[in-house]
């Protein structure tokens, strides 16, 4: 049994559950008003299973695993085996977050981030990358010193999941229930660690009306360091591209609009990461994006924090921007998404300026 420390109550909750449902005890790190709820009520996660109608629910009440909840400054990180980070990165940088950051670098636990802006200890294991040269990306850089990099590893986050409309803040809905693809640590231990909550997720069934289902969203471990990667020709073909001058458009409607100028977005994107040090077979194949692109049928979550008024999303397009410039290459659609980002944030801090007079 380990306990894991997982800093995000809403996305972080998938991962929660299927931990929790394998035997392991996790604390989640969110707001105090929703820790109380979840300290009350517990955690509620709904998943699409194939072959059944409808969502099946699980409630963490009803698991073998424990799970406890906390504010930011109510955790002391020692005695955890693992760290989560399941944050929006903008989210790192609020004082309590910070400080917590601070004491997990300090006590050196093994850091996993299910996030699409890969963390900056991360980036410094590619070679091929000047990761000092990146720190404008982030919106807060700082929030990153003190972490080894050889206890940093990232999981691409490919399943999808929402808060249901009208629903309180412990229920999550999973929308596309694919599995977190995550990197090998540097060192052998704690990479012994996640391949344990791999095989662990993996066995375990889940009684429905006494029928042991195997529930969705898997924890899959990789030798490669750009097996993550992967994520990078997905956000930048789909999720960036529903930011339109005047609005937002669907993630489906942003790739099958004009399919084959997101094939060769897609193909640009990932040519780039192997020439970071990926092998083709770590990516995915456009088609089968294309395919999953198909049934997502709202905007993606950063054009929606863009157009709600969001004075920070993660700028994993002014990345992989930047990250071109190293290797000396430029995409002109990439550019048009970057600017159109980088405007319509300048619209929205200046929006609030009257607001924090």
């Amino acid at each position: 049994m380990s306990s894991i420390l997982i800093l995000g109550a809403s996305y972080g909750s998938l991962l929660a559950t299927k931990l929790l449902m394998a035997g392991h005890n996790v604390c989640l790190v969110c707001t105090a008003p929703t820790a109380d709820l979840i300290r009350r009520q517990g955690t509620r996660v709904r998943f699409p299973v194939k072959g059944r109608e409808g969502l099946v629910e699980i409630g963490s009440r009803g698991l073998p695993g424990a799970l406890t909840a906390g504010a930011p400054d109510e955790i002391q990180p020692a005695g955890f085996d693992l760290a989560v980070l399941g944050m929006q990165e903008a989210q790192y940088g609020a004082a309590g977050v910070r400080l917590l950051m601070q004491r997990i670098a300090r006590a050196r636990i093994p850091c996993l981030a299910i996030m699409n802006m890969p963390p900056l200890p991360y980036l410094e294991r590619l070679a091929a990358l000047a990761a000092d040269r990146l720190q404008d990306c982030f919106t807060d850089p700082g929030v990153w010193q003190g972490f080894d990099p050889a206890l940093v590893t990232l999981a691409s986050p490919d399943p999808q999941a929402f808060r249901p409309a009208d629903e309180p803040k412990n229920v999550l809905q999973v929308g596309l229930p694919t599995n977190f693809k995550a990197a090998r640590f540097a060192g052998e231990a704690p990479t012994a660690l996640l391949r344990r909550l791999e095989a662990d997720i993996e066995a375990v069934r889940h009684p429905v009306d006494g029928e042991a289902l195997d529930i969705p969203v898997k924890l899959r471990v990789h030798e490669s360091l750009f097996v993550p990667l992967a994520k990078w020709p997905m956000l930048i073909t789909g999720n960036y591209r529903c930011i339109r001058p005047g609005g937002m458009i669907a993630i489906q409607e942003a790739v099958h609009g004009d399919l084959e100028r997101s094939r060769a977005i897609y193909a640009w994107v990932a040519d780039l990461c192997c020439r970071l040090g990926a092998d083709p077979a770590d990516l995915v194949p456009f088609e089968k994006y294309a395919q999953a692109a198909a049934s997502l049928k709202k905007p993606s979550s950063a054009a929606r924090a863009l157009f709600g008024g969001a004075e920070q999303i993660e700028r994993v397009d002014r990345l992989v921007q930047r990250i071109a410039s190293q290797l000396g290459l430029a995409n002109p659609h990439l550019d048009e998404t970057v600017a159109l980002v980088d405007a319509r944030l300048r619209d929205n801090r200046m929006e609030a300026q009257p607001l924090a007079a």
